[in-house]
């Protein structure tokens, strides 16, 4: 009985120590302050996974986004609608905002919250860049959109037709209006307040079943990027993807004007690797990425040939329409700023002719060394020449010799180099004295 005894204490143990952690369960907060890509995707989507696998009572996401990708939007929305775990989408801080594709995140969500003086909505659907679409094309992805917004929003006990709205209409509001149209579920200053809303508030998950909040009390606890997100989240900017492939860029053509120099080499290549593998990610119009290349060849053939900086010129057109349509975001914030693209590339195509004009200038006066500098060059006739002495010619003390008497003192001009004698002639000739007699 003894050893029976002792195991069941010890497994009497463990349940209570479970118990008492299971109790202790908290919610799990992660901050999305970001646009929706591939990067913050994976971020809520791993937050998720560990909301559920230790077992926490509610994700709340802290969400300030002015939208993104379509694609992100699905995966994260996906994982929300099958998530065992209750999830809350906050809009905050005050000032901040969910538009468009952060729109439909927080509709998607069991409980949606924002912070006041906040806005949510302008989930209309657009085209990379912001170009205009055709009426079958915009049709289609509003019908699209619509329906996508529809799939949750009824289950979720919202209002059907303000939210689709939103998608049709780019319809906004702020964070009173939306409580009172009932497109959210509540207002609050902070997290700690929004607990305490919600604390025995009954929600309908996705698949119908209900559920109560109990989060009187509870601790948020922040979960945060991996280093390889925030690298990767940082990556993910088109400004600093823009920037990495022209510094990349630059560096290699250093490399290739001065072999052997090796750490431009370096740099180069780990920019360029950076930027192309976040291209890799972004909606990317390989075609730009053509055009910036084709600046970098255009700064080159600057360098090399006189055209009076016309492809330098060229060149920052080129790089400037390259670097605006290198990204096909559909949004602004997912897009190569004009100010980016400008302070970018204006610089290399000035520095580039600036380059150039010094070359030029270098070419036209030529610096000539060794014999061909002496010939022709003038000194001072040390000693007398009768007719061989010693010159002073360029700073060094040479033996001459002049077909003609000079005196000590006297300029004269290097005509020739024959060993290490130079011929030389008298500077300024002697008038002859006029001595003829008139009869």
């Amino acid at each position: 009985m003894k050893p029976f005894s002792l195991r069941a204490l010890s497994s009497y143990i463990l349940l209570l120590f479970g118990l008492s952690f299971t109790a202790q369960a908290d919610v799990l907060k992660i901050h999305v302050d970001d646009t929706i890509q591939p990067i913050s995707a994976e971020f809520i989507v791993r937050a998720i996974d560990k909301a559920k696998a230790e077992h926490y009572d509610a994700l709340l996401i802290e969400l300030h986004t002015p939208g993104g990708l379509i694609s992100s939007t699905r995966e994260i929305i996906e994982k929300i609608l099958a998530s065992d775990v209750p999830v809350i989408v906050f809009v905050t801080p005050s000032g901040g905002y969910a538009a468009s594709a952060g729109f439909f995140i927080l509709e998607s969500a069991d409980v949606a919250a924002m912070s006041p003086g906040t806005n949510t909505g302008a989930a209309h659907p657009v085209l990379g860049n912001g170009e205009k679409m055709e009426d079958v094309m915009k049709m289609k992805l509003e019908n699209d959109a619509a329906a996508f917004m529809r799939a949750f929003v009824a289950k979720r006990g919202r209002n059907v037709e303000l939210a689709e709205s939103a998608v049709r209409e780019s319809k906004s509001w702020t964070e009173q209006e939306a409580l009172d149209k009932k497109i959210i579920d509540v207002i609050a200053k902070d997290d700690s307040e929004l607990l305490a809303k919600l604390n025995g508030r009954e929600i309908t998950r996705f698949d119908g079943k209900k559920s109560i909040l109990h989060l009187a009390g509870k601790k948020t606890v922040l979960f945060e990027m991996s280093l390889k997100q925030d690298v990767l989240a940082w990556l993910m900017d088109p400004n600093v993807v823009f920037l990495l492939f022209s510094i990349g860029m630059l560096a290699l053509y250093a490399e290739f004007n001065h072999p052997g120099a090796v750490i431009p080499g370096v740099v180069g290549i780990v920019c360029i690797l950076l930027s192309v593998f976040a291209l890799n990610i972004l909606p990317t119009n390989y075609a730009s990425l053509l055009l910036i290349v084709s600046a970098f060849v255009m700064f080159g053939l600057e360098a090399k040939f006189q055209t009076h900086g016309v492809l330098g010129i060229g060149g920052v057109v080129v790089m400037v329409f390259g670097a605006l349509m290198l990204v096909d975001g559909p949004i602004p914030e997912m897009r190569v700023r004009w100010q980016m693209a400008l302070a970018v590339s204006a610089p290399f195509g000035l520095i580039t002719i600036f380059l150039m004009n010094i070359a030029m200038k270098a070419r036209k006066n030529k610096l000539i060394v060794g014999r061909d500098a002496i010939v022709g060059s003038e000194g001072k006739a040390e000693t007398a020449l009768h007719p061989s002495g010693k010159v002073i010619v360029m700073g060094d003390l040479w033996n001459a010799v002049c077909t003609e008497e000079v005196e000590a003192g006297e300029l004269i001009i290097v005509r020739k180099i024959t060993g290490l004698q130079l011929e030389v002639e008298r500077k300024y000739q002697k008038q002859a004295v006029n001595t003829a007699t008139h009869s």
